[in-house]
C-alpha cells in the first residue's frame, strides 16, 4: 500500500504532518475490562479538569482550531473529531465501549488532544491520498449523514474519501471482523518528527497488547511525503 501527503495541504501549512500505523493480524473484540476501567476513569479525570480549563483552552485542541483556520474551515463549525470528542466528556455524556479498535482510537485522541481515524484494510482499494477537500468531496459518515469535506483534509482511496479528521466514513469503519487496519493520526504541526515516532510507537504498542499482531509507523510531512507500507 502507497500513502501520500498530497501538495493541496503543504501549500497551505508547510509543517502538515501526518502519522500512520499499519496493523496486520490484529484479532479484534470487546475491550478488555482493564481497557473499559481505563477509559472511564480517564473520562472523569478529563471532566474534572475541564471545570477550570475549558475544551477551547487545551494546547492540543487550540493548535488544531488553529489550523482549520489556517486551512480555510470554521472550526465552530466543523469541529475535528477529538474537540467533539471533549466536548461530549465536558457534558457528563461519556463515551461507551464499542470494540477494542474504536476505544483505543477515541483514548488515543483525548490522550493526544488529536483527531485520529482507524480504517479496515480491507474495505480499502488502491493507494491513499492525504489531501485537502473541496466542494465536490464527501460520503456518508459515522454521524448519520452526508459530509461535505470542503477545506477540510480527508483520506481518499480508488473508491474515493473515506476518513477525515471531522468524521470518518460508514465505508472503511472497523469491526470485530477486522485483521488488517491503517491508524491516521493528523498530528498537530508543532511536533517534531522524533516526538511523533515516539507517540505512534506507544500506541502501536498499546494497540497490538490489546488486539495482538504486528504494527509499522511511518510520519508524512514535507520532507518526506510518501511511504510504502
Amino acid at each position: 500500500m502507497n500513502i501520500s501527503l498530497d501538495a493541496s495541504l503543504i501549500e497551505k501549512h508547510s509543517q502538515f504532518k501526518i502519522g500512520i500505523i499499519y496493523y496486520t493480524k490484529i484479532t479484534v473484540s470487546h475491550s478488555p475490562q482493564m481497557i473499559k476501567g481505563r477509559m472511564q476513569l480517564y473520562q472523569e479525570n478529563l471532566f474534572l479538569e475541564m471545570q477550570d480549563k475549558p475544551v477551547t483552552e487545551r494546547a492540543g485542541i487550540q493548535e488544531w482550531r488553529t489550523l482549520w483556520k489556517t486551512l480555510g474551515a470554521d472550526p465552530n463549525r466543523y469541529r475535528h473529531s477529538a474537540e467533539s470528542l471533549m466536548r461530549r466528556i465536558a457534558k457528563q455524556n461519556y463515551l461507551t465501549p464499542v470494540h477494542a479498535a474504536v476505544d483505543l482510537n477515541n483514548f488515543f485522541s483525548l490522550q493526544y488532544e488529536m483527531p485520529i481515524g482507524i480504517y479496515d484494510i480491507a474495505k480499502l482499494e488502491g493507494d491513499i491520498v492525504i489531501a485537502l477537500g473541496n466542494e465536490e468531496t464527501g460520503y456518508e459518515g459515522l454521524n448519520g449523514r452526508y459530509n461535505i469535506l470542503k477545506n477540510i483534509p480527508y483520506s481518499r482511496d480508488k473508491l474515493g474519501a473515506f476518513g477525515s479528521p471531522f468524521v470518518d466514513s460508514l465505508r472503511t469503519a472497523t469491526s470485530e471482523e477486522t485483521t488488517q487496519a491503517l491508524h491516521i493520526f493528523y498530528l498537530p504541526p508543532s511536533i517534531d518528527e522524533a516526538k511523533a515516532r515516539q507517540l505512534l510507537t506507544s500506541s502501536g504498542n498499546m494497540f497490538t497488547q490489546v488486539n495482538g499482531g504486528d504494527y509499522i509507523i511511518d510520519v508524512l510531512s514535507t520532507e518526506s511525503r510518501h511511504t510504502s507500507l
